[in-house]
């Protein structure tokens, strides 16, 4: 092992690989697709020592978040999970699952070779679909990965691109825009059918370094367009890193990648351009939430994609359970889907939650359920009808334990209970 820049000793490139491997479980040939999760940056901006990846949005890592959205949507669990900086530290929290593997970009440089990387697990005579999401996209659904999934196999082509809609301020948009074909060329022609089409991704960095008052040229189909250099930074269609290709023109043409860009990184979104000039068929797919489609590169951003989590909570229970403030609660994804399944049955819930209450993963309420002010329940608890959890009281246990509380018991003010009890 050698020493990291805390001091602490940083294991080598073949005890991460060898590690790796050990986490891997084969993937499904059978399945006409695979899904590559882009997870080995580390986000400079967010200054955390923590990998970008495991920066937590409403108590789940975003990474675990992603795959587990990606695999209800594109219905396999066919994932390849690049990890990079922090490797094992991913990869762990991920844990060891049917139909994963894990592959290593021991350099950071790109999305095009990162997926190069995660190419290099899936059979040469795999012929199906593959789709990419970036790592940090926490609030994505399945519902949202099923409608793109849905689009790209209703709308035959060789590549799409999922999009969002930017609506803050221009200076803070960092994503990459969509360019697309406008009504005319430079000649003056009329564009035609090609009006609309997306002519390629220009990366924010890229556009930043052109000169002020500069115009760029970029081909489409034998026509040539110019854009000022302030038009592309005021588009306001941006790239979400969310990705579908064929699988064969995928591996074709990703060695025709380059590093002529600001970054000298090999950019994934000029498979873009690559692709028109080649002939083949690019087509965008809009998100119908931009909420859902969001990554972070700063604090901030995470705190408003943590607020909006806690807003989708509260849309899904503030008519079922009774929630004594929207802003300052908890309730854990499983715990949320477990109230709804009980509200399916038709029963009458009547369950409370106080303000500042903290309901995590493994705990299961019943009807009649009451959680005070700032309770906390972590780990496997099993609460009966009508059991009270009064203010400030903590229950918990480990992964081995098991608590149930039996029907009608009141847990007094500020109790602490630990451990397994029946």
């Amino acid at each position: 092992m050698k020493k990291d820049r805390m001091g602490d000793s940083a294991p080598s490139h073949a005890e991460i690989t060898a590690r790796l491997r050990e986490l891997s479980s084969p993937l499904d040939t059978g399945s006409d697709a695979v899904a590559i999760i882009l997870a080995a940056g580390h986000g400079k901006r967010i200054r955390s020592s923590t990998s970008k990846m495991l920066h937590q949005i409403w108590g789940e890592p975003t990474v675990a978040r992603v795959a587990r959205a990606v695999q209800a949507g594109l219905e396999t669990g066919n994932q390849i999970v690049v990890v990079g900086i922090k490797a094992l530290a991913v990869a762990e929290a991920l844990g060891k699952q049917a139909q994963r593997v894990f592959a290593y970009q021991a350099v950071q440089n790109g999305t095009g070779d990162a997926v190069r990387v995660a190419l290099e697990h899936v059979p040469r005579s795999f012929s199906g679909h593959v789709y990419i999401f970036p790592g940090d996209m926490g609030l994505l659904t399945d519902e949202v990965v099923r409608r793109f999934r849905q689009a790209f196999s209703a709308n035959p082509c060789d590549m799409m691109v999922l999009t969002g809609i930017y609506s803050g301020p221009v200076a803070e948009n960092y994503y990459g825009r969509i360019v697309r074909v406008p009504d005319q060329d430079l000649s003056g022609k009329a564009s035609g059918a090609a009006r609309g089409n997306v002519i390629e991704i220009k990366e924010y960095k890229d556009i930043l370094a052109l000169p002020s008052g500069a115009r760029y040229e970029a081909g489409y189909d034998g026509a040539r367009y110019d854009f000022a250099r302030e038009e592309l930074l005021e588009l306001r269609e941006f790239n979400t890193g969310v990705f579908a290709f064929r699988a064969e023109p995928l591996r074709a043409y990703l060695q025709k990648l380059d590093t002529n860009n600001v970054q000298q990184e090999l950019y994934l979104t000029d498979l873009i351009r690559i692709f028109n000039e080649s002939g083949l068929v690019v087509k965008a797919s809009a998100a119908q939430d931009n909420r859902t489609v969001l990554g972070f590169n700063t604090k901030s951003v995470l705190q408003e994609m943590e607020a909006y989590a806690r807003e989708s909570v509260y849309g899904k229970l503030k008519d079922l359970v009774s929630i004594e403030d929207k802003d300052d609660f908890f309730i854990a994804d499983e715990v949320v889907e477990q109230i709804l399944a009980l509200a399916e049955q038709h029963r009458v819930l009547d369950i409370a939650v106080g303000k500042g209450a903290h309901i995590g993963k493994g705990v299961q309420l019943d009807c009649g359920v009451q959680i005070g002010r700032s309770a906390k329940l972590l780990g496997n608890i099993e609460l009966a009808e009508n059991v009270v959890v009064d203010e400030g009281c903590e229950l918990g246990t480990s992964e081995e334990e098991h608590m149930r509380i039996g029907r009608n018991t009141k847990i007094s003010h500020r109790n602490l209970i630990q451990g397994e009890v029946r």
